[in-house]
């Protein structure tokens, strides 16, 4: 009993001494792993990285305020009758787009003929009325001239002659009143004429129907409207802007406008109309847009960004030297020693794709744009000079 047990003593002492020979080995494999990640990591350091740089610039500033503007049409409104009558047909339907000059509507003609025949039986009566004035001068003129010849004979008579001038006169005078009612009758004629021509409604201007006032059967009175057009294709900006604002405007002035959902366009003030709105102190300022391709809808609200100072020198960095720490907005500076060291930047408005910079940088620095996200602070820096890296950009 003793030997067994002095023999199981012997076995457990070598079973633990196989263990701890184990974690042994075990602990040197991971000093040795370490070892040679940190000799890995130390080399790493010790390689530059290839980053892309930019200088911090002046560059003057304007600084401007946001508006609520709206999108108006130069060309809107109803499209009125220019003369009275029964709607035989409406055209055109509500969302149709119709050029300049493209029928919309048309009035019942009937009566309007009627009234251009009665014109014209005017005109040719006025006309017969002329000639026959005409005719009959010339008879006294001839009667007139005959008793002139027998002026010294016994047959002369001078009562007679001054009957016939005077009769003559009153001639001369039917015919000029002949002649005024022909030309009234021609111009009666041509009223009827153009009332012929304005049963049909065209558009004044071209653009699309975005309402029908009336519908076939309607009567319609002078100025009654038919339908309203809007001109879609020629549209400006309207803002109303605070009067004590309306100094730093001018006119030709180039201003930012942003579109939801339609981006950043740009468009230049036309006017500022002399109208105030004693309510809110603003006047209304128009802007033609300059750029806008896309399709707007007229009323549809847009943002104006006017100046609202005298431009001024700031300091900028590229937008792309910007990353977000912990801390706050940060950016990589390149030091003398060409080290990379981060630094904590106050930014303003943006300037383009640069950002004002308030604190932190100044004038002249160079700040990495490109490599930026993997740096760590104080890690070397490889880089070419600022015109050669965006000119590489740009060729990327």
């Amino acid at each position: 009993m003793q030997g067994e047990t002095g023999m199981s003593r012997a076995g457990a002492a070598a079973e633990m001494m196989t263990a701890a020979a184990r974690r042994s080995a075990r602990t040197f494999a991971r000093l040795l792993l370490i070892g040679l990640l940190t000799v890995t990591a130390t080399g790493h350091a010790q390689q530059p990285a290839m980053v892309q740089v930019d200088r911090v610039i002046t560059e003057p500033s304007v600084r401007t305020a946001a508006f609520l503007g709206r999108v108006v049409a130069k060309e809107e409104g109803p499209v009125a009758a220019r003369v009275a009558g029964p709607v035989a047909e409406i055209g055109v339907a509500v969302g149709d787009r119709v050029d300049l000059g493209a029928p919309l509507a048309v009035l019942d003609t009937t009566r309007l003929a009627l009234d251009r025949a009665l014109a014209d039986a005017d005109v040719r009566t006025a006309e017969a009325e002329l000639a026959a004035a005409r005719r009959e001068l010339e008879l006294i003129e001839l009667e007139r001239a005959r008793l002139v010849q027998l002026e010294g004979s016994a047959a002369f008579s001078r009562a007679r002659l001054d009957d016939k001038s005077k009769e003559a006169t009153v001639a001369a005078s039917r015919i000029e009143a002949a002649a005024a009612r022909l030309a009234r009758a021609t111009v009666m004629r041509d009223y009827r004429d153009a009332d012929l021509d304005d049963a049909e409604i065209r558009a004044p201007f071209a653009g699309v129907v975005v309402a029908r006032h009336v519908s076939a059967g309607a009567h319609v009175q002078v100025g009654d409207p038919v339908v309203s057009l809007v001109d879609d294709q020629t549209i400006e900006i309207e803002a109303d802007v605070p009067a004590d604002r309306l100094a730093a405007l001018a006119a030709g002035l180039e201003v930012r406008v942003e579109v939801a959902g339609g981006g950043t366009h740009q468009a230049e003030l036309r006017a500022v109309v002399p109208v105030e709105n004693p309510l809110t102190r603003t006047r209304a300022v128009r802007f033609a847009a300059t750029d806008m391709s896309e399709a707007l809808a007229i009323g549809q609200s847009v943002t104006v960004f006017l100046p609202v100072g005298p431009a001024h020198e700031v300091a900028t960095v590229h937008k792309d030297a910007v990353t977000v720490s912990l801390q706050g907005r940060q950016v990589f500076v390149v030091a003398g020693d060409d080290t990379a060291e981060p630094r904590l930047v106050t930014l303003g408005d943006a300037i383009g794709n640069r950002f004002e910079v308030l604190d932190g940088l100044a004038p002249g620095e160079l700040v990495v744009v490109r490599g930026n996200e993997r740096l760590r602070p104080g890690q070397a820096v490889a880089y070419d000079p600022p015109a050669a890296a965006a000119a590489a950009g740009e060729r990327s």
